[in-house]
């Protein structure tokens, strides 16, 4: 005999949407492909791949594996030959060159491995300058909380020559920040940094996401990068390969050592 329903529960049926993450980011059968004839080289082939809201995601795979070309795509700095690719509810492929700039200025933030701070400028000035561009406001409160997640608060009134390279860096993660955008895209953020400033940043980056909320996607050929991800997805001639749930410096190394050896053997 089946157990009769609750009244309260048929009147009032749980919103399951609520308990599932949203997606920040998502690409479908994204592809790209430079050059035509013999010299067309194809650098991504056919990759749908979703990024959620307040994860941090690693990109992984060997040079030439479209790691970069992805993340471009996605942050709307490239666009690609077939596919689609959307922030939030947004389809980049629908947005004029206007709207695409006015996107990236108001819903993304971005760290590359040159930090790209204007010399003239002080911290405060160079992590404000988006909002000033923009014409918007600085919310004092959050621009206090990202100073003191990245460790920034004694260092605000100098210009770059007289910060060390670890600490401009922590800067570009603050401008990246400033905006509270819906994703941060970092292209290999320790890629000039010593191994202590690397730690550093990377452990800012964890803060953002486990303090603030914060989406990262993160592209890097360092495993020990990767550790600090939720997420580790993994390239390879273009394609999606293989993705990894909450992953170590030495799980990921062995990942790569395996991809490796198959190509070594195919």
């Amino acid at each position: 005999m089946p157990f009769p329903q609750h009244a309260s529960s048929a009147a009032h049926p749980i919103d399951t949407s609520r308990l599932l993450p949203s997606i920040a980011a998502h690409t479908d059968e994204l592809s790209k492909a430079y050059g035509s004839g013999e010299t067309r080289v194809v650098a991504l082939d056919r990759i749908s791949i979703a990024f959620r809201s307040g994860e941090f995601t690693a990109i992984m795979g060997p040079s030439g594996s479209g790691k970069s070309t992805l993340m471009h795509c996605v942050a709307g700095l490239d666009s690609p030959s077939s596919g689609s690719v959307r922030i939030g509810t947004t389809e980049l492929g629908s947005l004029g060159d206007r709207q695409l700039t006015q996107l990236r200025r108001d819903r993304l933030g971005f760290i590359f491995q040159a930090f790209n701070l204007l010399p003239t400028l002080t911290a405060l000035e160079n992590i404000t300058l988006p909002l000033a561009i923009a014409g918007r406001a600085v919310d004092r409160e959050w621009l206090d909380t990202i100073v003191m997640t990245v460790g920034l608060a004694g260092r605000l009134g100098h210009r770059p020559a007289q910060l060390s390279g670890g600490q401009q860096q922590r800067v570009a993660v603050a401008r990246a920040l400033a905006s509270r955008p819906e994703i941060i895209f970092a292209d290999e953020p320790t890629g000039s940094l010593d191994s202590r400033a690397g730690t550093e940043i990377l452990g800012f980056l964890r803060d953002c996401v486990r303090e603030l909320g914060q989406t990262v996607v993160m592209v890097t050929h360092d495993p020990v990068a990767a550790g600090y991800a939720d997420r580790v997805v993994f390239l390879a001639d273009g394609r999606l390969v293989d993705e990894m749930a909450q992953p170590t410096a030495e799980r990921v190394l062995d990942r790569l050592k395996e991809f490796d050896a198959r190509e070594r053997t195919s």
